[in-house]
């Protein structure tokens, strides 16, 4: 697990493992967002099993894929509001990082 900061309230990181989140949550994580749609690749742990492990961590939890066709409006919109009611620090997540950063910095003009 690759953690990089991008400010104090958010980071990113490349795909988590449910066996992560223990670590995610002593490190201060208080939510985390997935930016990744399941079954981009067989390997992958789905949504739901890193899900369930965050609940029962006490870790807020969001589901906001960034697919093929990249970072959409409603993915923006969502991702706002999840910065506007979910606890930071957070944590966005995808194959690499780079989607949960480009997500992010699409969200900086509608929220300043």
């Amino acid at each position: 697990m690759d953690i990089r900061e991008i400010n104090a309230e958010y980071s990113v990181s490349g795909q988590i493992e449910a066996d992560d989140l223990d670590q995610i949550k002593a490190l201060g994580f208080k939510s985390i967002v997935c930016h990744r749609p399941d079954h981009e690749t067989p390997d992958q742990p789905t949504f739901s099993s890193i899900a369930a492990r965050a609940e029962v961590l006490g870790l807020a939890i969001a589901h906001i894929p960034v697919g093929p066709s990249g970072v959409t409006a409603d993915a923006v919109r969502a991702m706002v509001d999840a910065l506007d009611t979910m606890e930071r620090p957070m944590l966005g997540y995808c194959r690499s990082g780079a989607r949960s950063t480009a997500i992010y910095q699409q969200t900086a003009h509608i929220r300043n």
